[in-house]
């Protein structure tokens, strides 16, 4: 056979997968969608940053009542320590019954002395400098020693605020602290750092 009676047979195209149609598939890959994103949120809201809004006003003039912020929970990750001064959100003690988390601040921190006398807090037999508390306290305290893995909290309005100055123990356990407040993010009129 010779070359010119050879004829040349078209490339073979390649079929086009078939798209499924209908609605069936659309509903499918929106729910993986959602069910996705819901398990990405749950993660990070579990593990990284969440939010708390204040139902109380123990930590006023620094957060009021409504106020909400930000939490970062990897704050003590790491091995980074909690240290004195930082606001924490903290799994209330078994004796207080409460369900919701409180907002505190770290004051004393493990092996330290701690008391409360004459409108001030002492560590270690030396006055603190606070100036985020704008009224000094009405009672005295201790002194007591903050034990390993333990901390002293209490809040900046410290005439009402339930602390550790009231708990039956009054050392936070490390595993009781969630995180630190970082970032207050409403009233937009007071966003912004909290320190």
């Amino acid at each position: 056979m010779s070359k010119k009676h050879l004829k040349k047979s078209a490339p073979h195209k390649k079929e086009a997968p078939k798209r499924k149609s209908g609605i069936g598939p659309l509903i499918k890959d929106t729910l993986l969608i959602i069910i996705c994103a819901l398990a990405l949120s749950l993660l990070i809201k579990s593990f990284i940053i969440d939010s708390r809004q204040v139902p109380s006003t123990s930590m006023v003039p620094t957060i009021q009542v409504g106020d909400r912020v930000v939490l970062w929970r990897l704050s003590y990750a790491f091995n980074q320590e909690p240290q004195r001064g930082d606001i924490i959100v903290l799994r209330p003690p078994a004796e207080l019954n409460e369900k919701q988390d409180l907002l505190k601040r770290i004051i004393g921190l493990p092996g330290e002395e701690v008391e409360i006398k004459a409108g001030h807090v002492y560590i270690n037999g030396a006055a603190l400098e606070e100036d985020y508390v704008q009224v000094s306290m009405n009672y005295a305290f201790g002194p007591v020693t903050v034990p390993e893995a333990s901390y002293f909290v209490l809040g900046d309005n410290r005439d009402v605020s339930i602390d550790s100055h009231m708990w039956l123990n009054p050392f936070l356990p490390e595993d009781h602290i969630k995180g630190k407040a970082i970032f207050r993010y409403w009233p937009l009129s007071r966003i912004g750092g909290i320190y």
